[in-house]
């Protein structure tokens, strides 16, 4: 009788035997619902054996081997193989991780005809409707061909309630109808720059083998059409009846990106894959893929683990972005398992960037990633901004703003034009402050202090999401004239408001764009000019087009200088250079005006020169010395408890616990720098080596002890490659 091995979303790192009547190789890949314990399971095929691992423990049969969805490739499972083993992860709680919720369901997935839909007479539809409903016109001019679900939803978050009503009048019909054949619509001409980039691109797309690997690095200044050059390079690799995968940092930038592609790809049946998708729509979208029938795959992270049997190209945008590397549970990067994905299917990955991380530059300069350079704006006459630094230092300023920022914002209205003003801080104002004992007002979970919310009247904390109200007096000596210290986007609102009462302001961060759509709509007010003064954090730094935005105020820059970890500089840099495209990217000229107490410091000079090579040089000569990534490899392992004593006494032994390697380093244990997170003391150790295939072995032989320590009420995990030390 064979055995099935299978993955099991539990926290082992091992594979569970099973007896089966009868198996093939096909069954690699494939869902089985198994008994264990008490519970019963969804597990995914990972071998077939003969006979089982272990001889002397009675094996369960499997209760069914489910063939509602396509089997995982070997591919695939070879990606969440190394996945498992590069991250020191449990090979179950991986491959659950990279499958859609869905199917941890052991009920059969039945997905439905794909269904388009089209005018059931086009002329009649368009006489029918008012001259002032535009989104009603627009609809029916797309009505006129098939056109898929996802291409009506993606038009506003009201398109497709309006189309449900058609289709009940019998307007518009449902037809089971094959998508057409992708066929491009035609887009701007590219410059010279953006032509070659294509052209190398496509070269290593071609081949008897449908391509071969290369890592291109696109480096590209705010404005420079990194995204033609995505949409042009994917458009030959759709013509040649292969898949693309496209990776964005964040899920506020997939609907403006997923329009961009329906647009240029009228027809072809596209998945969005991201958190802000609903279970059963995700998992439809993850099975079109997996058949082959979806071309095109755009999504955050997860999405790097979409199987895609005609796979011929790998595109991450805004690479260097943090958010590709997932912060708890399987600590992946999903840049990073992008290249290794297309290195072991043979395909090109695009890494699209105006500010690469250091880890990638550096590839780029050691030959192992090609260099393709967009110097120049994408639009005729569009010119980068013009910086300018004001000085803050011992200046008078309102609400955080200089005389110089308000004057400029003053301008912008007079010439019907639009700012925006950048402050990375959510709130009213990061800390409530009584003059008389100097208390100020922290989080009795944290370590951290409570941001003020004035509007809602209570103070809350970023981190844990504690929050109380608005105490009248202070509690440390009784004093009621308590008062909120710094800047926030609710403050500069206010501010704003009362400043320049005629202008229409609009407030955008987590806070003011929690209900679904409300993002999309701020997006389409600030397109059709109905704002003039945005305020918001980094959800607009990056991957808006706003033609009437000429002036960018960044307040606040300075608390990125100040910080202890080594990747502050970089992380400043990027944000600033992201949030400084969004000024002039059209013929109008754009100014950044930066607020700042340090205008000598040598990360603004770079800036103003717009040189990041020199900005890398300097970075990178410090990091060779000090002895940090990207010349060195780390690891660390993480632990908390109800005392910072237990974290650390179990740090404590698991350094005794680890192998003699003179190649590593462990350095002491010490407090995380946020001692306390949610009532949880945190401590961390950090491991590093100059050769990561010595780091490698070294932590494959510390976690095979580890997970035999008893550990008791101490939490631990182990981030290789981490952001955050």
């Amino acid at each position: 009788m064979p055995f099935l091995r299978l993955a099991l979303d539990v926290p082992l790192d091992r594979l569970f035997d099973y007896s089966v009547e009868a198996a093939t190789a096909a069954d690699l890949g494939r869902r089985a619902v198994v008994p264990f314990g008490s519970r019963r399971l969804v597990g995914v095929v990972m071998e077939v054996a003969e006979q089982a691992a272990d001889a002397g423990i009675a094996i369960k049969p499997v209760e069914a081997v489910l063939d509602d969805l396509p089997a995982l490739p070997a591919e695939l499972l070879g990606l969440l193989r190394f996945c498992a083993a590069y991250y020191q992860h449990p090979i179950g709680q991986v491959v659950h991780t990279a499958l859609p919720a869905r199917f941890r369901d052991p009920s059969p997935f039945r997905v439905a005809e794909a269904l388009r839909y089209q005018a059931a007479d086009p002329a009649a539809l368009r006489e029918g409707l008012a001259a002032r409903a535009v989104m009603q016109h627009r609809l029916a001019a797309m009505l006129e061909r098939p056109v898929a679900e996802a291409e009506l939803r993606a038009v506003s978050a009201g398109a497709w309630r309006i189309v449900q009503d058609w289709l009940a009048q019998g307007r518009v019909r449902a037809l089971v109808q094959a998508p057409a054949a992708p066929v491009a619509a035609a887009g701007p001409a590219l410059n010279a720059e953006q032509a070659a980039a294509v052209e190398a691109i496509g070269e290593a797309c071609a081949g008897a083998a449908g391509g071969k690997f290369a890592a291109f690095l696109l480096h590209g200044i705010t404005g420079s059409g990194k995204t033609e050059v995505y949409l042009n390079a994917i458009a030959r690799v759709l013509a040649a009846g292969r898949q693309a995968l496209v990776l964005v940092p964040e899920i506020n930038l997939t609907p403006q990106l997923e329009a961009r592609f329906r647009s240029r790809f009228p027809g072809v049946d596209i998945v969005g894959l991201t958190s802000g998708v609903a279970d059963g729509e995700r998992a439809a979208g993850w099975v079109r893929a997996a058949r082959g029938e979806a071309a095109l795959v755009l999504g955050t992270r997860l999405a790097a683990f979409t199987p895609l049997p005609r796979l011929g190209l790998i595109v991450v945008d805004e690479e260097h972005d943090a958010s590709f590397k997932q912060q708890d549970g399987l600590r992946y990067s999903a840049r990073d398992l992008a290249v290794y994905r297309a290195r072991q299917a043979g395909v090109p990955v695009v890494l699209g960037s105006a500010t690469p991380a250091l880890e990638s530059w550096h590839n780029a300069e050691a030959g192992r990633y090609r260099l393709l350079a967009l110097r120049q704006r994408a639009v005729d006459g569009a010119r980068p901004p013009s910086w300018r630094l004001v000085a803050t230092r011992r200046q008078p300023l309102a609400d955080g703003l200089h005389a110089t920022t308000l004057a400029a914002i003053g301008e912008r209205l007079a010439r019907n034009e639009q700012s925006l003003v950048f402050i990375n801080r959510r709130g009213y104002a990061p800390v409530m402050h009584c003059g008389e004992c100097g208390w100020l007002a922290g989080c009795t979970r944290c370590s951290a202090r409570l941001t003020v919310h004035l509007r809602e009247r209570c103070l809350r904390c970023h981190h844990c999401g504690w929050e109380e109200a608005l105490p009248a007096h202070c509690p440390g000596c009784g004093n009621s004239d308590l008062a909120p210290l710094g800047q926030g986007t609710q403050r500069l609102e206010q501010m704003l408001a009362q400043r320049f009462p005629h202008a229409r302001v609009l407030r955008i961060d987590r806070d003011s764009m929690r209900r679904k759509g409300s993002f999309e709509a701020a997006l389409e007010a600030v397109h059709d000019g109905r704002v003039d003064i945005l305020i918001g954090t980094q959800m607009l730094a990056k991957g808006h087009d706003f033609p009437r935005l000429t002036l960018v105020a960044v307040v606040g820059a300075d608390n990125g200088l100040h910080s202890a970890d080594f990747r502050a500089g970089e992380r400043l840099y990027a944000q600033l250079a992201q949030v400084a495209g969004r000024a002039g990217r059209a013929e109008r000229p754009g100014e950044v005006l930066l607020q700042t107490d340090f205008p000598e410091h040598p990360l603004y000079a770079a800036l103003m020169a717009d040189d990041y090579a020199a900005f890398a040089a300097a970075e990178s000569s410090e990091r060779r010395r000090a002895g940090f990534p990207p010349f060195v490899h780390q690891a660390v392992l993480r632990a908390d408890g109800f005392a910072l004593a237990e974290a650390i006494a179990f740090l404590q032994r698991a350094i005794e616990l680890a192998p003699e390697d003179a190649a590593v380093t462990l350095w002491d244990p010490v407090a995380a720098p946020m001692a306390r997170l949610a009532n949880r003391e945190r401590a961390q150790l950090l491991v590093q080596s100059g050769a990561r295939s010595r780091l490698q072995a070294f932590l494959a032989a510390w976690m095979a002890a580890l997970r035999q320590l008893k550990a008791g009420k101490v939490r631990w995990s182990l981030d290789v490659d981490p952001l955050e030390v």
